[in-house]
């Protein structure tokens, strides 16, 4: 194919240029290990609003988990004062109730749908359909283990 850029190879060490790290800086606090883990059958932890969270992937700077609700299941509202989210849908359908300062919104979630919760944000989430509603929480800072 006339034209076309060749693309690198991924792993190619010696074609690596520091990728989106600034020259002249270095990655700090990153953990020493390349995380990889598969989604547990089972939950790690009963959140404060009731849904079940898997734990993820995770590096100083920030954290990945797993987290559901039940179908009709409503989670009891909570504020983070310390950490914020994005959340990404994965499967089944609900709502999410947020406010933050002077604004309060609720929308509807579904599969392929994001949002943001900021720092001292309240809110509260329930799946609506007949299939339990999961999604994909990146924290940061990262949530404390329970080991």
């Amino acid at each position: 194919m006339e034209g076309r850029a060749r693309a690198p190879a991924v792993y190619s060490p010696a074609g690596y240029r520091g990728g989106m790290i600034a020259r002249g800086s270095e990655p700090t606090g990153m953990n020493q290990e390349l995380d990889y883990r598969e989604l547990p059958t089972e939950r790690d932890v009963l959140a404060p609003d009731g849904s079940e969270v898997r734990l993820m992937s995770e590096t100083s700077r920030g954290s990945m988990v797993h987290c559901s609700l039940g179908p009709g299941q409503v989670s009891l509202p909570v504020a983070h004062r310390t950490v914020e989210e994005v959340w990404y849908f994965l499967e089944g359908t609900g709502q999410v109730w947020r406010k933050h300062g002077g604004e309060e919104r609720v929308v509807d979630v579904a599969p392929g749908g994001s949002l943001s919760i900021p720092v001292g944000a309240h809110f509260q989430f329930r799946a609506t359909g007949d299939r339990p509603l999961s999604f994909v929480i990146v924290t940061m800072p990262p949530l404390a283990r329970r080991r």
